[in-house]
């Protein structure tokens, strides 16, 4: 086999790898909304959980699905993009498109959980959050009345999203946890989840970066905050009793009687 018969091969499995990688975090990333669902309908209240993480969320992912849409579907908005792009086309995908629709529907499913379950008298939206999605909503508005064009503001509404999910959204949540000692309430499922989507998502960018010979932009994939979440998890906060949660009375009644138990027949002997 030739040097050129090589290369192809190896592009070719790269490739291949690649799709498979690609397919993987996103399936990850799907299901990673599922697990604070699930818990905030076991226990019938979503105590613990940050109002703020959830008006960003939701927030977030709306911009985001806003952004797909808009390029996706719109002939004058691509237009646009490639003229203002050299000639190449948008980036986004139909799998782009559903999971921005998909992340938007199970964040706002959440966050209509949080109006219908119970939480603390303090369990309220803060002032930063809401002076946020008003500000950043007027700048799109002022986009728009300005004659900007449709590739301007779904562009900068795209950014503001992602740079939501990414960045802002999980601060509140992390000094909640901080502010409680515990994570009771967040579910460490979707962390998981979304910390292996993470993960293989840099693979995938970190190979693609190798096969087109540049590996300058593989450094833009942050999973700091879920590494906060699991330290805070697995490490600061360890107490695990939830008396909104059934399972979780069983296990403590469960390791109470245990030690009951074991104390008296240390007191026989």
């Amino acid at each position: 086999m030739d040097s050129n018969s090589s290369l192809v091969l190896l592009s070719s499995v790269g490739s291949s790898i690649s799709t498979v990688l690609g397919w993987t975090y996103f399936v990850a990333w799907s299901v990673s909304f599922y697990p604070q669902i699930i818990l905030n309908y076991r226990r019938k209240s979503v105590e613990g959980l940050s109002i703020d993480f959830l008006i960003y969320n939701v927030y977030g992912f709306a911009c985001y699905a806003l952004f797909n849409t808009a390029f996706y579907f719109s002939k004058s908005i691509q237009d646009e993009y490639s003229h203002r792009n050299n000639g190449h086309s948008h980036l986004v995908r139909a799998n782009d498109l559903f999971f921005s629709y998909h992340a938007l529907l199970l964040s706002l499913t959440t966050f209509l959980q949080s109006l219908y379950y119970k939480r603390t008298s303090t369990q309220r939206a803060s002032t930063v959050s809401i002076s946020y999605f008003l500000l950043t909503l007027t700048g799109l508005l002022v986009l728009l009345a300005c004659g900007s064009g449709g590739d301007a503001a779904a562009g900068v509404g795209g950014k503001w999203g992602v740079y939501e999910v990414v960045l802002v959204k999980y601060v509140p949540q992390i000094w909640l946890n901080y502010c409680r000692q515990s994570t009771v309430g967040w579910s460490v499922h979707n962390i998981l989840l979304d910390f292996t989507g993470g993960c293989l998502s840099f693979v995938q960018l970190f190979l693609d970066a190798i096969r087109e010979g540049d590996v300058g932009g593989v450094w833009g994939n942050p999973v700091g905050f879920d590494l906060v979440f699991l330290v805070q998890h697995y490490v600061l906060y360890t107490e695990r009793y939830d008396p909104k949660d059934i399972e979780s009375q069983l296990r403590y009644r469960q390791v109470t009687n245990y030690g009951s138990a074991e104390n008296s027949e240390n007191e026989d002997i």
